[in-house]
């Protein structure tokens, strides 16, 4: 059986890797290619989709925002995060968020393939390391936490893209809020994670890898 799929993904290289392999495989009859959150919201208005591999990383919003505003128009889509950044940053709060599964972009095809088919079949995708991430996620002691680990997906989206350098009023766009909650964001998680300003919190996300601060690589 073939599937409809929507790739979200600010590279072109990805994308176009990714649709061959599909297409090739067989496991997709089309796929449609989206490099930003807006456009994966557009999208998903005019398409109806069996599958959407969603990236972490893109120019306008944090992948889970959009994850959230795809599934409040469409609840049953099942959502494939698709990311390079460790199932233990992101994999939890994806899950809350409502994804179906978590897939790293080291993946092999045929687990990229076995991974599509679960989650279009209803159930849930969880690769050996996510099951371990979410085993500490459930057993670790609020204590014991990371600083990050407590903020809210509000309060974290905020932090990762402070700390790629965007300003309030870009990240107030971005999660469609005002100039003045997204303030508010910033002085909580600042209290929260007991930092001064956005240097140390730059520091911070650089030294936990939480974000990619490299320079996107033009396809």
């Amino acid at each position: 059986m073939t599937h409809r799929i929507l790739i979200v993904d600010d590279h072109a290289v990805v994308r176009q890797g990714v649709r061959q392999l599909l297409l090739d495989r067989g496991i997709a009859s089309e796929v449609i290619e989206a490099q930003t959150g807006a456009e994966a919201l557009a999208a998903i208005a005019k398409h109806a989709f069996d599958v959407v591999l969603l990236d972490i990383s893109l120019p306008d919003m944090n992948g889970v925002e959009v994850l959230k505003r795809l599934k409040r128009k469409s609840p049953r889509l099942p959502v494939l995060m698709f990311s390079m950044y460790r199932e233990d940053q992101y994999a939890v709060r994806a899950l809350k968020a409502g994804a179906s599964g978590y897939l790293s972009k080291t993946v092999d095809a045929a687990q990229m393939m076995g991974a599509i088919q679960q989650v279009v079949a209803g159930r849930k995708y969880v690769s050996p390391e996510m099951a371990v991430a979410l085993a500490d996620y459930v057993l670790v002691d609020d204590a014991e936490q990371m600083p990050h680990e407590k903020l809210s997906d509000r309060e974290y989206q905020t932090l990762c893209m402070l700390a790629t350098g965007k300003r309030l009023t870009d990240i107030a766009r971005a999660l469609s809020l005002s100039v003045k909650t997204v303030s508010v964001y910033r002085t909580r998680l600042l209290e929260k994670m007991k930092l001064s300003n956005n240097a140390e919190l730059t520091l911070y996300v650089m030294t936990n890898r939480l974000v990619d601060l490299a320079p996107a690589v033009s396809a």
